[in-house]
């Protein structure tokens, strides 16, 4: 009993410790790496490209055959007119052979190549992917934080009605302002429940979406919150064409294509061997041993294999002549397929750079709304100051309060929405740029 209940007792501490942990976008985004599917099955093909690489490079070397057979025949057989034995009759027969290429117009050298350059397309596919997976969870991480602090505004807005409610009640009781003011400030007070209601709502989908994304448990599940309070303007490159050039040199989709027209080329060389000759040559040995019941002469069987032994030597050169248009065929799809992977390059480069662009200048946008959602906020604020005083004073309706103060939620709102989305849109400049995804 005393083991059964520390062992509950450690699973407990276990499950509590789990749940209470709080992600953070390292962490985030090392699991997304470590178990998204898409991750492990181009791993997988990485693992089934080595096994290529090894085949192709096994092709340089010889093929050897072994071979062993034994016959038994029992039947009549007639040694004199009308006179019949049962014979059986027993054969062994034993060889192997070598087959070696020599050459077949580098067919074999280019599909090593070949093979080799497949894996590290492959290579880079993989690689791209992880980028966009880190790119998706920290898109999906600040949409968590800024879920939450829509939520904490939300819930000051609430308390602040909570506490202009007793106010308004207090100045009823002091017959300083009229009943229906306490009526309009109830009415605020269950408003801004429910913006904290519909706060909730939306932190914790956002909540849900990042523990789907991490294909982890969503009951418990919390992140770390990060704070960027003040995302400055030094978060923006000054000029595009940095960018431009180091996303050209070392992005994956970039390196992929390039092998891919390298692949190409290679596949051209491959057809092109079609239309030169090949040569192999060939080693056998063989050898065989017999016995039959009806004599007692027969050598040993290991002198009989020493003696029926023989050796086979020959070169084979193969000369095409006429393929029926097969070869020609080839080479001309070939050389098709290295046209479509320049194209397919250039497309992405022109992708690539449309993007960068775009990020860019939605980034010079999106800063430009974020210092005007803050010089907005601080008029709004001081705006809200002073309706509160003329509130107190008697020069203010309760309605027209209420109007500052949803003006002033309005532009906390914008402030975040435009924080955020200025970070954002900075991370994507540092994800082309390289960068690892970090706060």
């Amino acid at each position: 009993m005393k083991r059964v209940f520390i062992i509950g007792l450690l699973s407990i501490t276990v499950l509590s410790f789990a749940q209470q942990k709080k992600w953070t976008l390292e962490q985030c985004v090392a699991h997304a790496l470590e178990n998204n599917i898409s991750v492990k099955q181009n791993e997988n093909t990485l693992l089934n490209n080595d096994q290529d690489v090894i085949a192709a490079k096994g092709q340089f070397l010889p093929s050897i055959n072994a071979g062993v057979s034994h016959n038994i025949t029992v039947g009549g057989l007639e040694i004199d007119p009308g006179i019949f034995v049962s014979q059986t009759f027993n054969q062994s027969r034993l060889g192997f052979s070598v087959s070696q290429n020599i050459f077949n117009g580098f067919r074999t050298l280019n599909l090593y190549k070949q093979s080799k350059l497949t894996r590290e397309f492959n290579e880079f596919e993989l690689n791209r992917i992880k980028d966009d997976i880190s790119l998706n969870v920290a898109n999906a991480y600040l949409n968590v934080l800024f879920n939450k602090e829509n939520l904490e505004t939300a819930q000051i807005q609430y308390e602040f009605s909570k506490k202009q409610l007793k106010q308004v009640k207090d100045l009823v009781d002091a017959g300083v302002q009229p009943q229906a003011n306490i009526f309009d400030a109830e009415a605020t007070l269950s408003r801004d429940a429910q913006q904290v209601t519909i706060a909730e709502n939306n932190f914790s989908l956002a909540l849900l979406s990042l523990s789907q994304l991490l294909q982890v448990p969503f009951k418990g599940f919390d992140v770390e919150i990060i704070d960027i309070d003040k995302p400055s303007e030094a978060l923006l490159y000054n000029s595009v064409e940095p960018i431009l050039e180091y996303a050209f040199e070392n992005r994956n989709e970039i390196k992929a294509a390039e092998k891919n027209i390298e692949n190409a080329v290679l596949g051209t060389e491959i057809s092109k061997s079609g239309y030169l000759p090949s040569l192999s040559f060939t080693y056998g040995y063989s050898s065989r041993a017999s016995f039959t019941n009806l004599t007692d002469l027969e050598d040993s069987f290991f002198g009989q294999i020493d003696d029926n032994k023989g050796h086979s030597f020959g070169l084979n050169l193969n000369i095409p002549v006429f393929s029926r248009f097969q070869n020609k065929t080839s080479v001309a799809k070939s050389i098709i397929a290295e046209e479509s992977a320049k194209l397919s390059l250039n497309q992405t480069k022109l992708t690539l750079e449309s993007n960068i662009q775009r990020a860019f200048t939605d980034a010079q946008a999106a800063l430009k709304a974020y210092t005007a959602a803050k010089t907005a906020l601080a008029s709004q604020q001081l705006a809200f100051n002073n309706a509160k005083e003329r509130y107190n004073i008697g020069a203010m309706t309760a309605f027209d309060l209420d109007q500052m103060r949803v003006q002033l939620i309005n532009a906390q709102s914008s402030l975040i929405n435009a924080k955020y989305d200025f970070v954002f849109k900075t991370k994507v400049l540092d994800f082309y740029m390289g960068k690892t995804i970090a706060y």
